[in-house]
């Protein structure tokens, strides 16, 4: 989803001379037809051109018809419920490069009708525009899409229906419904309210939704009164039906699934696919789970034309990278011209012209510190060795100036604690949080006001520098006095000068240990394994004298609580209890022969390895 507000493309191009043809023969029959037809350099724009659902719905559709093409051509199809004109950039620049470009409204929003059911509707309104499109004068029946978030995650509902004239999609930070939107490992966040307003009836709500501040203190506002998150759209002023029927689907199982392909439909599915995701894209649990799903179900012809590109970006890097996210700095390399890349995609699997040259292997992904690009034939081969780092200390571990150990040996210390108490909004982490720099990577301003309320493990110094490519995991051994509590879990790194690089986060509901389809409350104080295996995917080169940082703290009390449902610990309806109702708990974590606690770290491909 659009979490970064504002999101826009600033692509270049040159404006080519205006020619006739068959596509202007089309536009001959529209005017007749009453159409409005409008000249924008070497495309033409036809408005309001209404396109039949199959349950008589008429969504709406603005054309841009590409006039450096003679005959009938390829066409790119973006389904959106962010209004026609937030697409107009990419439009344009596509239709200048020779392919005609269809925005539609998605159902409900914009000049469309019907009413917005957000992703779910998706699914055949995309299958029926896609035939739709295929049929019209200007197209030779090959469709593709294009989008990112909310516009990726269309791609996959329509795909997965197998119109018969799609060609290949391209879907960008695709969130993978119920994984990562409106959720992360069954944990809603307060972003699922912002986005609905922005998204409810029929105009377009940029302003509200863009206005962080308010925002900001609305969230606010919620975290410190108490009130159940089933409220929060109460408090807004509103009363959304979307929103309280997410909020009563708590967890992965049939209601989630049925937004998503199937193993079934992914096995039958045929056509070319780019994913593109970022290290630091909200929405790469998604978008890499669609991939995932995709090469486990689909056939080995289908695999072996599925590309993934996974730059350092944030989420609307995906669309349009930038040199810095969050206060880390990339190398000039990592500025991908997407949109170039994309066309010659197009290009390549839809007008038969060379694959491109970028695309190297099926996978590539930009390994910062190194600040170069690095390819593999699979996800899974970007990573050479998974290297356990033990949990041990001595001194409680309880801050980052007296913190444990990660080494290569079982720990042999006590476990270590905090506690915390859910209902108590004050606190030094508080007055930090309105201090922090939101969305940095580098700022340790919460963590050092955690003190005594987190647990925190250091490497020693590496000697030498190491790339660190893949997934974290964490293999711990935790007890609760209580029958639930949501943890939270990042890794930095922390250079030889003492600053600090945000790598990756996991996140757990207690209750959800053993599976998101799963929920088991615990039951005894007894220590049990909690496996975290939800990070998400990272390339770094560490340099020497660097450190890694491990942190487990309560989610309740980091700056990202404030934007996260709230669970206080009692074991209930996390959506429907209240800061009265919330109990202290108390988390210790065991590091002995016994029990041995691990932080395995993905070890990236050596040189040789590579070439």
């Amino acid at each position: 989803m659009e979490r970064v507000v504002g999101i826009v493309v600033l692509g270049t191009w040159s404006v080519l001379a205006w020619q006739f043809s068959c596509a202007a023969m089309a536009l001959h029959t529209w005017a007749k037809a009453g159409a409005t037809v409008t000249a924008v350099g070497s495309a033409s724009i036809r408005w309001s051109i209404k396109v039949p659902m199959r349950d008589g719905v008429r969504l709406n559709a603005t054309v841009y018809i590409a006039q450096n093409r003679d005959t009938p051509g390829p066409c790119i199809l973006t389904l959106t419920p962010y209004i026609a004109d937030f697409i107009h950039t990419q439009a344009t620049y596509f239709a200048a490069h020779g392919y005609h470009f269809v925005v539609v409204d998605s159902r409900g929003r914009g000049d469309s009708e019907g009413s917005f059911y957000p992703f779910l509707q998706e699914a055949q309104d995309g299958y029926d525009t896609v035939e739709w499109l295929a049929k019209q004068p200007y197209c030779n029946g090959k469709v593709a899409m294009w989008g990112s978030s909310y516009m990726g995650s269309a791609q996959w509902a329509a795909a997965k229906e197998l119109p018969p004239h799609l060609a290949t999609i391209v879907p960008a930070a695709a969130a993978y419904v119920g994984l990562d939107f409106p959720m992360r490992n069954n944990i809603f966040y307060p972003y699922s309210i912002q986005w609905l307003v922005l998204t409810s009836g029929h105009p377009a709500q940029w302003q509200t939704f863009s206005d962080s501040s308010f925002w900001t203190a609305f969230h606010r506002r919620w975290h410190e009164s108490g009130r159940p998150f089933r409220d929060l759209d109460q408090m807004l002023g509103i009363s959304s039906g979307i929103f309280q029927e997410w909020l009563s689907h708590p967890e992965l199982g049939p209601y989630w699934d049925a937004y998503n392909p199937t193993a079934a439909q992914l096995a039958r599915l045929q056509i070319p696919i780019l994913t593109v995701t970022g290290s630091y894209d909200d929405d790469q649990p998604g978008a890499l789970e669609h991939y995932k799903q995709f090469m486990r179900f689909a056939s080995p012809e289908a695999r072996a034309h599925h590309y993934l590109i996974i730059g350092p970006w944030d989420h609307g890097g995906t669309v349009s990278p930038r040199l810095e996210v969050g206060g880390v700095k990339f190398g000039p390399a990592s500025l991908l011209d997407l949109q170039e890349l994309e066309l010659q995609w197009y290009e390549w699997t839809m007008d038969h012209k060379p694959k491109p040259d970028f695309l190297k292997k099926q996978v590539a992904y930009y390994v910062m510190g190194a600040e170069h690009w690095r390819y593999a034939d699979t996800l899974e081969a970007a990573t050479a060795t998974s290297r356990p780092f033990f949990l041990d200390s001595r001194s409680g571990a309880s801050d980052v100036f007296s913190s444990g150990g990660l080494g290569g040996a079982t720990g042999k210390g006590e476990p270590d604690q905090f506690r915390y108490a859910p209902g108590d909004s004050s606190g030094r982490e508080v007055e930090a949080e309105s201090q922090r720099d939101a969305g940095s990577l580098t700022d340790q301003t919460v963590l050092t006001a955690l003190n005594g309320r987190e647990l925190v493990y250091h490497t020693a110094p590496f000697e030498q520098p190491m790339e660190i490519t893949g997934f974290f995991k964490l293999k711990a051994w935790i007890s609760l006095d209580r029958p639930d509590t949501d943890l939270y879990v990042s890794v930095y790194e922390i250079t030889p000068d003492g600053n600090s690089i945000r790598l990756s986060t996991d996140a757990m509901r207690a209750r959800y240990r053993e599976g998101f389809r799963s929920p088991k409350l615990v039951a005894t104080d007894r220590a049990l394994p909690y496996q975290f295996e939800h990070f998400t995917f990272v390339s770094r080169k560490i340099k020497a004298g660097s450190r890694l940082r491990l942190v487990i703290a309560p989610m309740g009390q980091l700056v990202e609580a404030t934007f996260a449902e709230k669970n206080y610990n009692i074991g209930g309806v996390v959506a429907e209890e209240t800061a009265q109702q919330s109990k202290q708990v108390t988390v210790r974590l065991f590091h002995d022969s016994g029990h041995p606690s691990a932080l395995y770290v993905p070890i990236g491909q050596t040189e040789e390895a590579k070439h």
